[in-house]
């Protein structure tokens, strides 16, 4: 190969690196936690929300979501004990993985170092 189409080469090369980067955040900014305390409600609302899924109480948990979030478009009150009892179980899980010393962030969740999506 000459010298042009090298460079051609390492230039489309990095094209695509950069295109792919690009892409690669986007969808991880897609991806965000809704529930982050600091992006789209405090600490004191978390802990509220946290409280009415624990309670089982299903008008206090939408009173507070206010129908904002897709889990507010999905979650009612017919699934509602469904979706407490979920919240319950990953909570367990957490306790149990920390307790056991595995990592309990985002990638870790099967405590295997592996993705779950």
């Amino acid at each position: 190969m000459n010298k042009k189409k090298i460079l051609l080469s390492i230039s489309a090369l990095a094209v695509i690196g950069v295109m792919s980067f690009t892409a690669i955040n986007y969808a991880a900014a897609q991806n965000k936690p809704v529930a982050k305390p600091g992006q789209n409600y405090t600490v004191e609302q978390r802990d509220a929300l946290n409280q009415a899924i624990e309670n089982n109480d299903y008008n206090a948990w939408k009173d507070l979501t206010q129908g904002k979030g897709k889990v507010s478009q999905i979650i009612n009150e017919t699934n509602f004990a469904k979706f407490a009892e979920a919240h319950k179980l990953i909570t367990t899980a957490k306790t149990i993985k920390q307790e056991l010393g595995l990592k309990t962030g985002h990638g870790q969740h099967l405590g295997c170092g592996c993705k779950t999506k």
